[in-house]
């Protein structure tokens, strides 16, 4: 699992947008709002995959 830091995340509509996103793009994912995190449960393909998603959103990915 690796976790990524989402500090661009504010609300609950950010949240809905990033779990809209990756679901299409049939991640397995965990969003907190509260920790301003996205964990992704995959491999390295997926983790970039989370991060292109993310970035096209707006929002700026960092690896734990």
């Amino acid at each position: 699992m690796t976790v990524l830091k989402v500090e661009e995340m504010h609300c609950e509509k950010c949240v809905e947008r990033i779990s809209k996103a990756l679901t299409a793009v049939d991640l397995k994912f965990e969003v907190s709002l509260a920790d301003k995190t996205v964990t992704i449960d995959g491999c390295e393909h997926c983790v970039k995959t989370a991060v292109s998603e993310l970035d096209d959103l707006g929002f700026t990915a960092v690896a734990q």
